[in-house]
């Protein structure tokens, strides 16, 4: 029977059928089709494989993806938000980081391990809001303690506490009483935050992060971070007097009641299996490991890095600090933009292992333009709430929009193409001036245009060596 402080492994979003998926990812990301189709399929047949017998459900693996295309026009986005669709535990992980020249790189089999760690962060935090009624509670029960120490008459002490509130004094007649009442009071005034300046003295956790660093540079970060957990649940629980505002004492104590009252047992074996099996890795820039026929020089070095990549994507045990994970039913989306390479040149068995492949397109001027307004966080929405802060209103007419896509479109051309990233740069130097002297323009419109645009952008534009620096 499942915990009830955990969330039931792959309920509602696991629901979703393919098109709604589509339909949620296209609030966020403009075009591509084909690759929103292919990871919603994915995702669908996890929900249906839990659907199979038992028997047959062991043998149904996921059938891995290859994105191709160039940077900036959605790969990463689209894994992404597929996650936080999913809820399911995800990480992104460069292809590059265990080849770098003169670097040994981390383990391959580390972007399991960072796999488990997200998935365990996950339950572990949904499971704190699970028990956060109860950890305010109790948390606040312990602040009161601090606040007002019981009198000596029912809870002997050598003298009064040292957070006393005024007027209560140790022992006498009705001592029990009166402290009741105030303290009442000051329950009032702690939950209405009219005490959170108020200074009070906690017995905090001592840190011990000094005893893992001291190996971490000969043992590598990886081991050196294994090594200092292991050590800090070995060695007895250090403490320290601390001083503190009452708005931190609440917090801190609120997350020690939390630990308390969550079964971190539970936590670990459903994190374990969220990992096994909704987990998904994204390797970016598999390209870059891909070699070019030759057998010496780095392709050797590029080839090793497959060949340790294979097993993982295949199938293994992999050892963990909270137990062995097996990978057989995680799901790899691979991604690269294969400009000088393709992807015949990765190893026949790695291939074998990404058996769907989808190409992104590239990125037109009306792309451009619909990235702008169209999706539910587009840059144009996040400059004008930017703006608006400072009491500033942001407007952008029609033709401005494709002022600005025509800029950005032809700024890929002349330079490299770095496709919707280049909105960024493009936008944040037509609104320099704008959001310099933001501050002084409290209660002003501005009104962008496309003479603005072209006032702006185009000296910039039609110097080329200018423009591969500024744009």
């Amino acid at each position: 029977m499942a915990d009830p402080q955990l969330p039931v492994l792959g309920t509602d979003p696991s629901e979703l059928t393919p098109k709604q998926i589509v339909a949620e990812l296209d609030r966020y990301i403009v075009g591509q089709n084909a690759a929103k189709k292919a990871v919603a399929i994915a995702l669908r047949n996890r929900w249906r494989r839990r659907k199979l017998d038992p028997a047959m459900r062991e043998d149904v693996a996921p059938k891995n993806i290859l994105m191709i295309g160039p940077t900036g026009v959605g790969k990463t986005e689209i894994a992404r938000r597929l996650a936080a669709l999913s809820g399911a535990p995800f990480i992104k992980i460069e292809a590059t980081r265990y080849t770098e020249v003169g670097y040994h790189g981390r383990d391959v089999e580390s972007m399991v391990r960072d796999l488990v760690k997200a998935s365990i962060n996950m339950v572990q935090s949904r499971a704190r809001e699970g028990v956060r009624a109860k950890a305010v509670e109790a948390a606040e029960e312990r602040l009161l303690d601090v606040l007002l120490p019981a009198p000596s008459s029912f809870a002997p002490q050598s003298s009064a506490g040292f957070g006393s509130a005024p007027g209560v004094e140790a022992g006498g007649s009705g001592s029990a009483e009166l402290h009741e009442k105030t303290r009442e009071k000051l329950r009032q005034k702690l939950k209405a935050g009219a005490l959170d300046a108020r200074e009070v003295e906690l017995e905090v956790a001592a840190s011990s992060e000094a005893v893992g660093g001291i190996f971490a540079p000969a043992m590598g970060e990886e081991m050196g971070m294994e090594l200092q957990d292991a050590l800090s649940r070995m060695m007895p629980k250090r403490t320290k007097r601390r001083k503190m505002p009452v708005a931190e004492a609440r917090r801190l104590l609120e997350a020690e009641e939390a630990e308390k009252l969550i079964d971190q047992e539970a936590v670990t074996r459903q994190a374990l299996e969220m990992a096994e099996n909704l987990g998904i890795i994204f390797i970016d820039e598999i390209d870059k490991v891909a070699g070019s026929g030759r057998d010496h020089g780095p392709d050797v070095s590029r080839e090793g890095v497959q060949r340790d990549l294979l097993p993982i994507v295949e199938g293994a045990s992999v050892s963990t600090r909270w137990g062995i994970v097996r990978t057989d039913h995680m799901l790899f989306i691979a991604a690269g933009a294969f400009h000088m390479s393709k992807p015949s040149d990765l190893l026949p068995e790695l291939q074998g292992r990404f058996p769907i492949r989808v190409e992104l397109a590239d990125l037109t001027e009306e792309d451009f333009k619909r990235i702008l307004t169209a999706p539910k966080n587009a840059i144009v929405k996040q400059y004008q709430a930017l703006l608006a802060t400072e009491g500033v209103t942001l407007e952008f007419n029609e033709d401005a929009l494709g002022e600005i896509a025509r800029f950005a479109a032809r700024a890929n051309r002349v330079s490299q193409n770095i496709g919707a990233r280049r909105l960024h740069t493009v936008i944040e130097k037509l609104l320099e001036e704008v959001s310099f002297g933001a501050a002084e323009m409290k209660g002003k419109t501005v009104s962008v245009d496309a003479k603005v645009v072209r006032d702006r952008l185009l000296p910039i534009l039609e110097d080329e060596d200018l423009a591969k620096y500024i744009l």
